[in-house]
C-alpha cells in the first residue's frame, strides 16, 4: 500500500459495547492521534452506560445508522463471532477501515468472504489478536532476534488456569466449541509469530468441566516450515498453587541455548557456556488498569497502537484478515484432529 496522507485526529466508532469493549475505549482515549466519537450497541442499557463512562454522546443501536450517519476514519467491531461478517461487509460497503474481534470468523469460508471484501473496498482490515502484543511475548520475540540461542529447534506456548472466565462471560460455557476457539486461538497465534507457519498438526480435547458445553483443555503438537516442533497447551482445568491467569509461558530450545519465560514475567536466556540473561518484563500497569488483567489490558493498548500506525504508513497490520485467516485454518484443524482421534493433518495439503 503507498503511503497515506494522515489525519490530525482519526475518527472511529465502536461496536458492541460489551464485557471487553471497555478495554479498548480505555487504550482509545490514551492513544494520541484518535477519538472514538460514537458508539454502537443493540442493547439499550449497556450502550448507555458505556456512552457515559466515556463521554460519547453519539449512540447508534443499528450499525447501519452508525454508518450512514457518521464519516468515520475506521470502525472497532467488538462483538461476538456470529455478527462480524455481516459488521465487517458492512464496513467495506461503506469503504470504511475495520478492525475485527477475534474469533474472526465462524467458519474459514466467512473469515475468506470478508478478507476478499475489504480487499475489494480497499480498506484495510486487522483482526483484534492482541496476546502477541503482550510485553512478555514481545520480549521473547526480540530475544529470539537477538540471535542469543542460535537455531530453534523446539518450543512451548502453555496457558494452564483455573480463572472462573465463565462469570464475566457466561456465553462461553454455552458453545459446543470453548478453550480452542476462545482461548486456543490465541496461544496457537503466539506460536506462528514465534516459531513460523505450520506444516503439520495433531491435537487432542477434552471436557473436564461438567457444567460447560465445550472443552476446556487442549493440546496440540505442531511441525513448522522451519523445523521446529512446538507444543500449544491450554487449560481452564488447571488447579495450581499459584493461579497464574491471564500469563502465558514459553520454552524456547536453539542450538545454541534456551529461552524460558516464567511465571511472574521472568524471561531468561541461557546461551552455551555463559551466565544466564534474566529480564523483567512485566506489563505496565495503565491507570485504568487492574491485576491480573492488566498485561492483556496492555496488550490492547499495544495492538491499537500499531493499528495506527500501519494506517499512517499505508501498510498492512500484522495481524490483518488475510494473516487471521492462518490461525484460523490452524484451530480448524486442530478441532478436526481432535474429532479424529489426533490424526495429524496436513496443513499445506489437506485445505479445511
Amino acid at each position: 500500500m503507498a503511503a497515506r496522507q494522515t489525519p490530525s485526529i482519526r475518527k472511529g466508532a465502536l461496536i458492541g459495547c460489551g464485557f471487553f469493549s471497555v478495554n479498548h475505549l480505555h487504550a482509545w482515549q490514551q492513544l494520541q492521534g484518535v477519538e472514538i466519537v460514537a458508539l454502537c450497541d443493540a442493547d439499550a442499557e449497556r450502550l448507555a452506560v458505556a456512552a457515559a463512562t466515556f463521554g460519547i454522546t453519539q449512540t447508534y443501536r443499528s450499525a447501519q445508522e452508525l454508518f450512514e450517519a457518521q464519516p468515520l476514519d475506521f470502525v472497532d467491531i467488538a462483538t461476538t463471532v456470529s455478527s462480524h461478517r455481516a459488521l465487517v461487509e458492512m464496513a467495506a460497503r461503506h469503504r470504511v477501515a475495520c478492525i475485527c474481534q477475534k474469533p474472526f470468523a465462524e467458519t474459514l469460508e466467512d473469515g475468506a468472504a470478508m478478507v476478499a471484501c475489504c480487499k475489494e473496498a480497499g480498506v484495510p482490515l486487522m483482526v483484534h489478536e492482541n496476546f502477541r502484543w503482550q510485553a512478555p511475548i514481545q520480549a521473547v520475540r526480540a530475544a529470539l532476534d537477538e540471535g542469543h540461542i542460535g537455531e530453534p529447534f523446539w518450543g512451548r506456548v502453555s496457558f494452564r488456569s483455573a480463572f472462573d472466565v465463565f462469570s464475566g462471560q457466561p456465553y462461553l460455557a454455552t458453545g459446543e466449541r470453548f478453550i480452542l476457539q476462545d482461548l486456543g486461538i490465541h496461544i496457537i497465534d503466539i506460536a506462528r509469530y514465534l516459531f513460523g507457519e505450520v506444516d503439520t498438526l495433531s491435537a487432542s480435547t477434552r471436557r473436564v468441566n461438567p457444567d460447560i458445553r465445550g472443552e476446556d483443555v487442549a493440546t496440540l503438537m505442531m511441525r513448522h516450515a522451519h523445523a521446529v516442533t512446538s507444543i500449544v497447551d491450554c487449560s481452564y482445568a488447571t488447579v495450581l498453587e499459584h493461579e497464574l491467569f491471564p500469563q502465558t509461558l514459553v520454552e524456547i530450545d536453539g542450538a545454541d541455548g534456551t529461552i524460558r519465560l516464567g511465571a511472574g514475567y521472568e524471561l531468561t536466556i541461557k546461551r552455551r557456556g555463559a551466565d544466564p540473561i534474566r529480564r523483567d518484563c512485566a506489563p505496565p500497569l495503565h491507570a485504568w488498569a487492574q491485576r491480573p488483567w492488566h498485561n492483556i489490558q496492555d496488550s490492547v493498548l499495544n495492538i491499537q497502537r500499531h493499528w495506527l500506525q500501519a494506517l499512517d504508513e499505508g501498510r498492512d497490520p500484522q495481524t490483518s484478515g488475510a494473516d487471521n485467516l492462518r490461525t484460523l485454518q490452524l484451530v480448524e484443524a486442530a478441532y478436526a484432529s481432535a474429532a479424529r482421534g489426533q490424526v495429524t493433518w496436513d496443513i499445506g495439503g489437506q485445505r479445511l
